[in-house]
């Protein structure tokens, strides 16, 4: 079988107003994520499609993260073969967080990557 590459991006190149899509677990984010980013769990993710779709609004780009990319890579080629422009973050939140990147949490405490 052929398997077209799946589109993926550098940290460096997710833009601050871009549209981020987390797809670890519920103590992965509440440990550190990305400001603003939605957040779907791999294992919710069929069922909360709409989340995405609505979020993503007309064509825009949805950058997918994991921990170390290996989830967002299978949610992105879904993504893919749904027509939705996206694309997997490379290395996901441990190069996100290597980068220096802004990480967050919900409460207020210093943000980490579980």
């Amino acid at each position: 079988m052929n398997f077209a590459p799946l589109p993926s991006v550098d940290v460096a190149q997710v833009p601050l107003d871009g549209l981020v899509l987390d797809v670890r677990e519920n103590d992965e984010w509440a440990a550190g994520h990305v400001e603003g980013a939605l957040h779907i769990p791999m294992s919710d993710f069929v069922a909360r499609f709409g989340e995405l779709t609505e979020a993503a609004g007309d064509g825009r780009r949805v950058h997918v993260m994991c921990r170390v990319g290996g989830r967002s890579a299978q949610v992105t080629q879904y993504l893919v073969q749904q027509g939705i422009d996206a694309v997997n973050i490379d290395g996901g939140m441990l190069a996100w967080d290597g980068a220096g990147r802004p990480m967050v949490t919900d409460g207020g405490a210093s943000a980490f990557v579980l």
